[in-house]
């Protein structure tokens, strides 16, 4: 059975970061093995960047790699994984996907690169908590997500966009579906 400190954990926000109140930064404070990918530009995201900033990350770690992801990160994840070296990625823990099909369409959008939404396997374990109220995606299309991306689906019930706005704190839910996550996930390279 895994723990969290047999991984090196990298925390990928979405478009405009995770600010001080958001779960992610909370997590990133309380464990010493959370790092943030951090991108040049979180308010104009384009997919390329951010995928080579992935890459430069994973490729940085000792340890079986964790993803931690929310909303434009969770479709980070999804380009990334079938074209990325994922060797190293014992599993995604992916909250809030963003439905990029929605949103990226308009030349002036601010992200950029990041649709359509793959609907193929991801290549590592991972796990999608959606909430049944969230502006960024229907219910039922996170359903197809997970499914499509042979993830397991966590239903957080109606918490919106499960980010800042929700002032979650510390988001201790999240944390158990994390730790029943992390206990799922074997690290590769160990018998």
């Amino acid at each position: 059975m895994a723990e969290i400190a047999d991984f090196d954990v990298l925390v990928l926000p979405g478009w405009q970061g995770a600010g001080p109140d958001h779960w992610q930064t909370h997590w990133q404070r309380a464990f010493a093995n959370f790092r943030r990918v951090e991108q040049a530009d979180w308010d104009r995201p384009v997919y390329a960047a951010w995928a080579a900033r992935l890459s430069e990350e994973v490729a940085r770690c000792a340890r079986p790699a964790l993803l931690i992801a929310h909303s434009l990160g969770t479709s980070l994840i999804m380009r990334w994984s079938q074209e990325g070296e994922t060797r190293k990625v014992a599993g995604a823990f992916m909250v809030a996907p963003s439905d990029r099909d929605r949103f990226d369409g308009a030349p002036d959008a601010p992200v950029q690169g990041f649709a359509p939404m793959l609907l193929k396997p991801i290549p590592f374990p991972s796990m999608v908590l959606a909430s049944r109220n969230d502006d960024r995606v229907a219910f039922d299309r996170a359903q197809l997500f997970a499914r499509a991306w042979g993830s397991r689906l966590v239903d957080v019930g109606e918490r919106g966009h499960i980010g800042s706005v929700a002032n979650l704190g510390l988001w201790p839910q999240g944390l158990v579906h994390l730790g029943q996550f992390v206990e799922s996930l074997r690290p590769r390279g160990r018998d």
